[in-house]
């Protein structure tokens, strides 16, 4: 199964606990620091859309894009709720990302990077992202560091809300940077009984220096590296990293 295909209907509930406001907050601070004053926004890798309808709500008008149809489905829903201002959804892999007009701004949150597995991916993807923004642009993006994703190898989680448990096992593969993650999802359908899933869903570390060098060769001015949701520079151990590149 493809990935995000069986999670999508559940994903809210399972990470009920991302602190999708304080990635608002820090994005403003980014914003000022770098001397942004922001518009439009384009929310890549959007997911369900949580942080787009947020943005939203924050005035900015936003683009959403995302490679899974399944997770866009549940985006297009939530933004309903809004009475004006709804974001706009596209389905695209950030790498072939193609939009119609520039935005002052860019976020791409929740490691998503990461998850791009082929480094020539990423850097297609950075200067798709260059192109996209008008100039004194900004992007902001964060990583699971090689630090955490190595740390997580053997781990067992779970994960469960009212209608779904959710078992994940991962396994870094040190020679190939990678991290897969197994997920076994129970969800309970409308008839009481429950059905069993698979996915698998792979990251792979990226350094920190490896990444800033990409943002420059895109044609970035200025590139920056925060510790995880504070504008100070990361430590070594740091678990997520935020990045942020300036359009000269």
């Amino acid at each position: 199964m493809s990935c995000y295909e069986a999670l999508a209907a559940s994903y809210d509930g399972l990470t009920r606990d991302i602190p999708y406001e304080k990635y608002l907050r820090f994005f403003k601070t980014l914003l000022r620091r770098h001397g942004v004053t922001a518009t439009t926004v384009l929310d890549l890798a959007c997911g369900t859309g949580s942080l787009s309808v947020l943005l939203a709500k924050h005035g900015y008008e936003v683009l959403g894009v995302d490679r899974s149809e399944e997770m866009l489905t549940v985006a297009a829903e939530k933004a309903m709720e809004l009475e004006e201002n709804q974001p706009f959804f596209v389905a695209q892999p950030m790498q072939r990302l193609k939009i119609p007009e520039p935005v002052d701004a860019c976020v791409c949150a929740l490691d998503s990077i990461n998850y791009v597995t082929k480094p020539q991916d990423v850097q297609k993807a950075f200067r798709r992202v260059y192109e996209s923004l008008r100039p004194g642009g900004l992007f902001v993006f964060d990583i699971n560091t090689p630090y955490k994703l190595e740390g997580l190898d053997g781990q067992v989680f779970l994960d469960e809300t009212e209608d779904s448990y959710c078992v994940w096992r991962a396994v870094y593969d040190k020679r190939h940077r990678l991290c897969r993650y197994g997920m076994d999802l129970f969800q309970q359908a409308n008839d009481g009984l429950w059905e069993r899933s698979f996915e698998e869903h792979v990251e792979r570390a990226y350094t920190p220096e490896e990444l800033s060098q990409w943002l420059t060769d895109a044609g970035f001015a200025q590139v920056e590296r925060f510790a995880n949701l504070r504008p100070e520079a990361p430590k070594a151990d740091e678990l997520r990293i935020f990045f942020a590149a300036k359009k000269g």
